[in-house]
């Protein structure tokens, strides 16, 4: 063998003992390591957004972003869309996207579709009590791409990386469902930091980490991440759509008699959120889903 042969034969070496570190770090799961992947993502949004203002920021009106398609989906889809992006590559590079995408190791019960169909009457409720004629049809376009790009990243993040990473390191079901909340509602406490109303963004924290409950349990009853990725993305648009925007008031709009009951879709999702709460038990077996031998006293 020459001896740049064996030079290149070092370099593969070096190569996969680094992919292997990469991975074992990642695959031994943690909270922390849950936690820090939302920080990393939530900062890599961020730096999205302010990159893609230099050549786009023109397009976003700044004083409705909902003016139009363009405005729509630069001034909130596009940074999105990037870090769902990034989260992809991410799962390539540990390896994992086939597995979040695939089976659930572990299956819920009948009660948790109460807490699917609550979502899917009222997102239904929403979308036929807008008005649509307030809106450019552009700005509907987008919101519905954009709602699909905050399904997607949102889900794949909280109920896909989180969830894998806290039950690998062998936590019970009811905290793998805390935390991964806990992280979601934590992601949308930085909406603080742009400005928006203390009270609302403390009432968004709330809702978001009810909406986490629920969004566990149609994870776990459905058996497959797509599902909760698509209920997701229905979700976002239907309020945008129905208030007229980011916490809105849809006070100046024309909605449809059945308003005043799709209102209610957040209070129902929070009361629904009780029950997993209560209800939520088991365990991951680690060695039999992802060949790891569970730790000696895991978090119940």
């Amino acid at each position: 063998m020459s001896s740049e042969q064996q030079e290149q034969q070092r370099d593969e070496q070096h190569t996969h003992a680094a992919e292997s570190a990469w991975r074992r770090f990642w695959n031994r799961g943690g909270w922390w390591k849950a936690l820090l992947l939302a920080a990393v993502y939530w900062g890599l949004y961020q730096l999205a957004g302010l990159l893609l203002s230099f050549p786009f920021g023109h397009l976003v009106d700044t004083h409705d972003v909902f003016a139009n398609g363009l405005s729509t989906f630069f001034g909130i889809g596009a940074p999105i869309l990037v870090g769902g992006i990034l989260l992809v590559a991410f799962a390539l590079s540990l390896g994992w996207l086939k597995q979040l995408f695939g089976p659930q190791p572990i299956r819920g019960s009948w009660w948790m579709w109460i807490g699917v169909g609550i979502v899917v009457v009222f997102n239904i409720l929403r979308f036929v009590s807008a008005d649509y004629s307030a809106w450019d049809a552009g700005a509907v376009v987008a919101v519905l791409i954009t709602g699909l790009c905050i399904g997607f990243a949102e889900e794949v993040l909280t109920r896909g990386f989180a969830v894998n990473l806290l039950r690998r390191a062998g936590y019970g079901e009811r905290s793998v469902m805390l935390l991964s909340s806990l992280i979601f509602a934590a992601l949308h406490a930085g909406n603080a930091l742009t400005g928006q109303n203390l009270f609302a963004v403390a009432f968004t924290v709330v809702y978001t980490f009810a909406f986490g409950l629920v969004m566990y349990a149609a994870l776990r009853v459905t058996g497959n991440l797509i599902w909760p990725i698509l209920l997701h993305a229905s979700t976002d648009p239907s309020l945008f759509l129905l208030t007229g925007g980011v916490d809105a008031s849809s006070g100046t709009m024309h909605l449809g008699p059945l308003a005043g009951i799709a209102g209610l879709a957040n209070w129902a999702v929070m009361l629904f959120a009780l029950v997993p709460l209560i209800f939520v038990r088991g365990r991951v077996d680690r060695d039999a889903a992802y060949g790891l031998k569970a730790p000696a006293a895991p978090l119940s």
